[in-house]
C-alpha cells in the first residue's frame, strides 16, 4: 500500500533504459515534455544518454530537476541514501534524542516532503526562467541541503494546532485504489479560494501506458 502514497494524481508507467525500445519511448516522450524530474543519484543516467549535456543536446529547452540524497560534490556525492540516512548523518536524529544518547526522529519524513516542495518551487522558477531567456533550465537539489538549512532555523518548542472541530480529521482524505480505499493527508493550499483535492481514484504501481494522456 505504501506505493500509492507516492502516486497521488500521478500516472504510473514503467520502463526499461536498458533496452533499445525503452530508450526509445522515453525519448520520444521526452521530446513532448516540458519538465524532467528525477531521482537518481548524480552521473548515474550518464550511461543511458540521459547526462546533462546530452539532454541539452536533443531536447533543447528542457527543465531538468535533479533531486539526490548528498548533492553532486564532495565525497558522498556518489552514494544513495534516503530521508532516515541523511537524518542520521546530518545530526537531525540526535537533535530529537528524547534523551541526548538514543537517536530521535522527526515526526514525518520532512527531508522527503520538504525537498519535494523545493523541487516544484524550483520546476516553476526555472519554466519561467526559459520561457523568459529561453535555454536547457537545470536545478538540483538534495535532502542534505534540506537538512543542513532545517538545522539553522530556531526551534520551537510547540507546535500548530490542529483545527478545533474535526483534530487530525480535518487533514485527511480517503480515495479509491485498486487495493481498497487509502487514507492520505489532503493536498496543501487552495486555487482561487477553493480547497485542492485529489482525484478520487489512485493508479496501480506501472499500471498506465508509457505516452502522454490525451488532451
Amino acid at each position: 500500500m505504501q506505493t500509492y502514497d507516492g502516486l497521488l494524481a500521478k500516472r504510473s508507467a514503467l520502463l526499461d533504459f536498458g533496452t533499445a525500445g525503452g530508450q526509445a519511448r522515453l525519448d520520444e516522450l521526452l521530446g513532448g515534455a516540458d519538465v524532467l524530474v528525477h531521482g537518481y543519484r548524480p552521473h548515474a543516467l550518464d550511461r543511458f544518454g540521459l547526462g546533462p549535456q546530452a539532454l541539452a543536446e536533443r531536447h533543447p529547452g528542457l527543465v531538468v530537476v535533479s533531486l539526490s540524497a548528498w548533492g553532486s560534490h564532495g565525497p558522498w556525492g556518489g552514494r544513495r541514501g534516503f530521508d532516515s540516512i541523511v537524518q542520521a548523518a546530518s545530526g537531525i536524529a540526535m537533535a530529537e534524542s528524547p534523551d541526548g544518547e538514543r537517536p530521535g526522529v522527526l515526526p514525518c519524513q520532512l527531508l522527503d516532503h520538504g525537498t519535494g516542495y523545493l523541487c516544484a518551487a524550483a520546476a516553476l522558477q526555472a519554466l519561467a526562467r526559459q520561457s523568459a531567456r529561453g535555454g536547457t533550465q537545470f536545478r538540483a537539489l538534495s535532502l542534505a541541503r534540506t537538512a543542513h538549512w532545517l538545522l539553522g532555523l530556531p526551534r520551537e518548542a510547540t507546535a500548530a494546532p490542529l483545527p478545533a472541530d474535526d483534530g487530525e480529521q480535518a487533514w485527511l482524505t480517503t480515495l479509491d485504489s485498486a487495493a481498497g480505499p487509502v487514507t492520505t493527508v489532503r493536498p496543501p493550499g487552495r486555487l482561487d479560494d477553493e480547497a485542492l483535492t485529489w482525484p478520487p481514484t489512485l493508479s496501480r504501481y506501472g499500471g498506465d501506458e508509457a505516452a502522454w494522456p490525451p488532451s
